[in-house]
């Protein structure tokens, strides 16, 4: 019998987890929102990083899916800036198009609240999947799994 989390304690509901989604290329930010709201969790959006740093700090959401290429501030600068006050315990997960070069990565890896990283045209069922166990979630029910 298949379980999908509903029977375990320590996972959570999805609709109870805001997620912020940060980056200015529409058609990225469209497709994680797509992964995301499909995933049954709340979403609020940032285009850039002054943006993201206030809805950060106002609504605390529950992991923050990061773009590092950003008007306003950069990706790393903003890292950093959620790392100096109560917003520290966020974890964040990069998503980046481009290959970063060893230092870089080397860097980001070091960040205290990064937790993973992810290429922007992410399968859906990889970021699902690391979402849910990010935040302790279990996946909805699909309806073609419904009264089996």
């Amino acid at each position: 019998m298949e379980n999908n989390g509903k029977d375990r304690p320590d996972c959570g509901n999805p609709r109870d987890k805001l997620i912020l989604i940060v980056g200015n290329d529409e058609s990225i930010s469209d497709w994680l929102y797509y992964i995301v709201s499909k995933e049954g969790f709340k979403i609020e959006q940032a285009d850039d990083g002054e943006e993201a740093l206030d809805k950060a700090r106002l609504l605390r959401p529950g992991l923050i899916l990061l773009d590092l290429m950003l008007p306003k501030f950069g990706g790393i600068e903003i890292l950093r800036k959620l790392q100096e006050d109560d917003t520290a315990g966020i974890p964040i997960v990069i998503v980046s198009d481009r290959r970063l070069d060893r230092d870089t990565l080397e860097t980001l890896k070091r960040e205290p609240n990064v937790e993973n990283f992810v290429d922007k045209l992410v399968r859906p069922e990889v970021l699902a999947a690391l979402l849910h166990d990010l935040l302790r979630t279990r996946p909805p029910v699909k309806e073609e799994n419904r009264g089996k």
